[in-house]
């Protein structure tokens, strides 16, 4: 699962990841294009004994020295003292690095390395550099100026001028580079995706509220142009969308089906509003004699939407200045009716908690089979709760990509210090790439569902 996730999330970031293989690429190009060439030359010595002529015993022991004087040269090689003799003392430190040697393992065999941009005098080095160090031992090595030396180094295998340079490498350098990218760009989106604390999947609306994901709404581009689910005579992903919801609907309640069902979201901008409107129509649709309520008496949305007169409605009812049937709408084809909000009052909590609001929800539920109230966000005001509290059933609506987890934990929180009835949330504008939105959109006729009697 957790690999699943990854790729998903690779598959989801790709442009970050191709744009940055595509500067790592270009970077590694320049560094190569701009590096000088470096070439090595190589020369190898042989550490031996003086004594051939003594017995068995004599012979081993001069073995043995000599090995053992091998790992002692390979540091020697690279000293001071050494290279002071073959360069300038001005050129000394960058010889120093550029020289390299080393004792071959299980041999009594010197190798010295010599790096340098120029291939003929990275050789000439090289061979000086052996000729002066068997010198040098020629000398140390002697217990007097007059005896023989008790080992001597001999150069077996002179440096050649290399035609071919070892850096930079085209290839190793691409490899790299993208190899790095490739690790950053993933530790970045692993990383952005730990820090985003937003609603992506409906195992996380799940777990985040509690409760069931009765529908996962797809996005639509023209969905803001277009909200209503009525157009192409309602065959779209979105129309069937909200007929599954309307479905999961039917079933949360077998005992205790919901008259009265608050739809509302933790802050503005969540799709609220139009999930409620869709719903009702979607339920109209199917036979049931909806009542939708606009309570969102701060900001009023309902209208807008179904482009009806919204001055006179809910807050004229709870103030005894109009009467539902004088307020109250219908809209559409299969009728919906609607009370808007009406003016937008100094008090909606005071009004909307208030016994007046009961005794409208108690009437509607008696002349209709199910009333949708459109209901402000939980977290910015307590609207939505103090509505909650007493009606039978509270839809929750989060948006795809911005919906915060902490924000539905605390909105179910709200909702639970009210002993609200908290039936299921729904995961709005969610892209069909993700792979929780599948839409039909083939043209299959609304399904119809017998309404429960009032």
């Amino acid at each position: 699962m957790e690999l699943l996730h990854y790729l998903r999330l690779a598959r989801r970031s790709w442009p970050l990841i191709v744009l940055s293989l595509i500067i790592a690429s270009s970077a590694a190009a320049v560094v190569t294009a701009n590096t000088p060439p470096s070439y090595t030359a190589t020369t190898s010595m042989i550490v031996s004994g003086t004594d051939k002529e003594s017995d068995l015993s004599t012979a081993y022991q001069s073995g043995m020295l000599s090995a053992q004087r091998v790992t002692s040269y390979a540091s020697l090689l690279t000293s001071r003292r050494v290279l002071s003799k073959i360069t300038d003392p001005a050129d000394l430190g960058r010889l120093q690095s550029a020289v390299t040697a080393e004792a071959i393992p299980g041999t009594v065999l010197l190798r010295a390395t010599v790096t340098d941009a120029d291939p003929v005098r990275a050789a000439r080095l090289a061979n000086n550099l052996g000729e002066t160090f068997s010198k040098l031992i020629d000398q140390i090595e002697r217990p007097t100026p007059k005896s023989r030396p008790a080992v001597k180094v001999t150069v077996v295998d002179r440096a050649t001028v290399p035609t071919v340079p070892v850096s930079p490498k085209p290839l190793v350098n691409q490899a790299v580079a993208l190899l790095l990218a490739l690790l950053l760009a993933m530790a970045t989106v692993v990383l952005r995706d730990r820090l985003d604390t937003t609603i992506k999947t409906i195992e996380t609306l799940q777990d985040t509220s509690k409760t069931s994901i009765l529908g996962i709404i797809g996005y639509e581009k023209d969905a803001q142009r277009h909200p209503l689910v009525l157009r192409e005579t309602g065959h779209s992903t979105r129309a069937e969308a909200f007929r599954s919801l309307r479905t999961n609907l039917q079933f949360i309640g077998v005992d205790r089906q919901p008259k009265t069902l608050v739809v509302t979201s933790s802050l503005p901008s969540e799709g609220k509003s139009s999930t409620s409107v869709n719903l009702a129509i979607t339920l109209a649709q199917a036979g049931w004699r909806v009542v939708l309520v606009d309570a969102d008496l701060r900001r009023p949305r309902i209208p807008s939407y179904l482009g009806i007169e919204g001055a006179a409605g809910l807050t004229d009812v709870l103030i005894d200045k109009a009467g539902l049937q004088d307020v109250t709408q219908v809209w559409g084809t299969p009728g919906i009716s609607v009370l808007p909000s009406g003016k937008v009052p100094p008090n909606p909590s005071e009004l909307l908690g208030s016994q007046n609001m009961r005794m409208v929800l108690a009437q509607l539920s008696r002349d209709y089979d199910i009333v949708v109230i459109d209901a402000p966000p939980l977290l910015p005001v307590t609207d939505a709760a103090a509505l909650a509290a007493f009606c039978d059933a509270t839809l929750l609506v989060a948006r795809y990509g911005k919906t915060r987890r902490e924000h539905v934990v605390r909105a179910v929180e709200l909702l639970t210090s009210v002993n609200a009835r908290l039936v299921g949330a729904v995961l709005n504008f969610a892209p069909a790439k993700s792979g929780h939105y599948y839409g039909y959109g083939y043209g299959y006729s609304t399904d119809v569902k017998t309404p429960v009697n009032a």
